[in-house]
């Protein structure tokens, strides 16, 4: 399985059908949509991706865990400039990820909104390219959700999943859009009003808000999003209704938006 196949596939994610037994760990009922999206994520983390392997996948996730621990990016993150410092990471994954993979993870956990463009352009020289950072950043937002979630639940964070043999699943698809523009952001973007037949399910409305388009040089990536979008907030074709509750508990749009608007400014979001 790529990370493409359907969220829907009953075999693939069969395997992961002992994670997230949130039943047996917590007392408050949670919604059945919410440990099924987490479990399709950790199917999709346990394959390869678009760009990069299982192996490499999984170990992306363990260091955007690690990175909350690292005792270079604490000092880093003190330092006037982000760029002022040099030093090792506390890392986990040995050798599996290139060095400035590693570094990426850990800034965008520790130091996001001290990222520029000119750093991200310079990551391919290090061997990690704009798709292979794109796909990376889709794994450290599944992952900061995830815990996330965990943490406000007070559980331990879900054991990672073990890497499906590639023999069983193939390597990486490695393709990239066949259209895409720069838009102003870090990296290019998909034309909403070009997509190729495969991805005509991205976006399904009209008006494509950037934070959607923003990993989009990755499909995948932005149907990942979703999915674990879809059961932490609400479906993206709903982003106009202004009263979704729906099942989702006593908070009305407005208060979602209130407690998502301050979680935006604490974590100092320039979207």
């Amino acid at each position: 399985m790529a990370a493409s196949a359907s969220s829907s596939d009953d075999d693939v994610v069969a395997p992961f059908a002992h994670h997230f037994d949130y039943e047996t760990e917590v007392a408050d009922p949670i919604r059945d949509d919410l440990p099924a999206a987490h479990r399709r994520a950790w199917a999709r983390l346990a394959h390869p991706g678009t760009w990069w392997t299982a192996e490499e996948r999984i170990a992306i996730a363990a260091e955007s865990r690690a990175a909350v621990y690292c005792t270079f990016c604490r000092e880093r993150k003190e330092a006037l400039s982000p760029f002022a410092l040099e030093g090792e990471h506390d890392h986990v994954s040995g050798d599996v990820l290139p060095p400035a993979a590693v570094d990426a993870v850990h800034r965008l956990v520790t130091d996001a909104t001290r990222l520029t463009g000119s750093w991200v352009e310079g990551l391919a020289s290090e061997g990690v390219p704009d798709t292979h950072y794109v796909e990376l950043v889709s794994i450290v937002v599944a992952m900061r959700s995830i815990d996330g979630f965990h943490r406000a639940m007070g559980l331990a964070p879900e054991p990672l999943p073990t890497a499906c043999p590639e023999s069983e699943t193939g390597p990486p698809s490695r393709k990239r859009p066949a259209v895409t523009e720069d838009a102003g952001a870090f990296v290019p973007l998909i034309v909403p009003t070009k997509l190729e037949a495969e991805n005509q399910d991205l976006f399904p409305a009209a008006v494509v808000p950037y934070v959607i388009r923003a990993m989009s040089l990755v499909p995948d990536a932005v149907r990942w999003l979703k999915d674990l979008s879809d059961a932490h907030y609400l479906p993206m074709a709903g982003n106009a209704m202004m009263d979704f509750s729906r099942g989702r508990g006593p908070l009305s749009r407005a208060q979602t938006e209130l407690i998502a608007g301050r979680v935006s400014a604490v974590n100092e979001c320039f979207y």
